[in-house]
């Protein structure tokens, strides 16, 4: 059975159990009491955010193995799988193991980008605990077993921090770094710069992120915004099952920008603060003109130093209102209020006649 959900957006979150929750973590999601923190069973609900784009073929090895492996922590399991706008076989793949398997499966209208497919996973989930993880197996699943035991002393968010990343080049990781240790300075936030979506929520994280009405959004920011008792395990990622990565520098200097803009004024502050110094250098520079004209009697040669000073001065500008466009940019995206995300279509486990779980079909057998 297919659910058509027209205009569905980060306002609109579909929460079928949140009627018999609400006396447990809150009046509403508009007041929401978060001193009140729910039982932390030992068979809690759990439900698994995977955002997928073109992964139809890791998901078709992926969803088994999760499946069984979640049944150690949980009874009732919900595999959440995010269609984010994929042009492959994604659809179905995931739709032909709904019979079989746990699994809902949220279509978006288009690709909206991870960080709306992870906020329409989050806006979605209705487990005692959230699990978000790639589609693309990266993620090894015996780290669970330590974000549960965290999240079950006492830890309301428990996120995975890569232990080396050798497979990367120099550059990136020393841009990646810097970027996170300016961020955190100037937005007087703590963001680990190894740390990526790879974590465990608690409900109550949960219905803090969903109070986040912002459409520009830098979820690892987000995670560290809203505080909470945290934790972080390391681990080593596994290789990729099919495929390569889809994130490519254009993306990555894009959620760059979004963070800067979302977290810090810092950027507007150091071009005031470059225009007042530069000024002040202009005033004394003219000083100095007008007292050795007073002194020699005659101008001081300099055209080529003057029309090199002008184009540094223009270009100075030029890129100080470039910052400034990036700001403007992003209010008047927030003042549109366009939903973050739409949803197409929805197929889930629980409008489905249950059969046994098979074994997942291979590729080679599907040719």
């Amino acid at each position: 059975m297919v659910k058509q959900t027209a205009g569905s957006g980060i306002n609109a979150p579909h929460q079928p159990q949140w009627d018999q929750k609400r006396a447990l973590y809150g009046q509403s999601m508009h007041h929401i009491d978060f001193s009140a923190q729910p039982p932390r069973g030992e068979r809690p609900s759990v439900t698994c955010v995977l955002p997928a784009y073109n992964e139809a073929g890791s998901l078709r090895h992926l969803i088994p193995d999760l499946a069984e492996y979640l049944k150690k922590f949980s009874d009732q399991i919900e595999l959440l799988i995010i269609d984010d706008g994929s042009r492959d076989d994604t659809l179905s793949v995931v739709s032909g193991m709904v019979d079989r398997y746990p699994v809902t499966l949220l279509q978006l209208s288009r690709n909206f980008g991870k960080e709306a497919a992870l906020s329409a996973g989050i806006d979605h989930a209705d487990g005692d605990v959230v699990l978000l993880m790639d589609s693309d197996g990266q993620h090894p699943l015996y780290v669970v077993d330590e974000f549960f035991k965290h999240w079950r002393q006492g830890c309301d968010m428990v996120f995975g921090i890569h232990e080396n990343r050798s497979d990367e080049s120099h550059a990136k990781r020393y841009l990646t770094k810097l970027f996170y240790s300016l961020l955190s300075r100037s937005a007087e936030i703590e963001i680990h710069p190894d740390a990526g979506d790879f974590r465990l929520l608690d409900r109550r994280v949960v219905l803090a992120l969903r109070r986040l009405p912002e459409r520009s959004r830098m979820m690892k920011g987000l995670y560290s915004w809203v505080g909470f008792s945290s934790k972080a395990v390391p681990f080593q990622p596994d290789e990729r099952i099919t495929g390569a990565s889809h994130f490519c520098f254009r993306k990555l200097s894009s959620l760059a920008m979004t963070g800067f803009t979302s977290f810090s004024n810092a950027p507007l502050r150091v071009w005031m603060l470059i225009g007042a110094a530069t000024s002040v250098l202009s005033v004394l520079y003219a000083l100095i003109i007008v007292i050795r004209t007073l002194i020699f009697g005659s101008d001081i040669p300099g055209w080529p130093s003057i029309a090199a000073g002008i184009a540094f001065l223009g270009g100075m500008q030029l890129f100080s209102v470039g910052i400034l466009g990036e700001y403007i940019a992003r209010i008047f995206s927030e003042v549109k209020a366009r939903p973050l995300y739409l949803v197409s279509n929805e197929i889930s486990f629980r409008n489905q006649k249950r059969s046994e779980p098979q074994p997942a079909r291979d590729e080679a057998n599907d040719a």
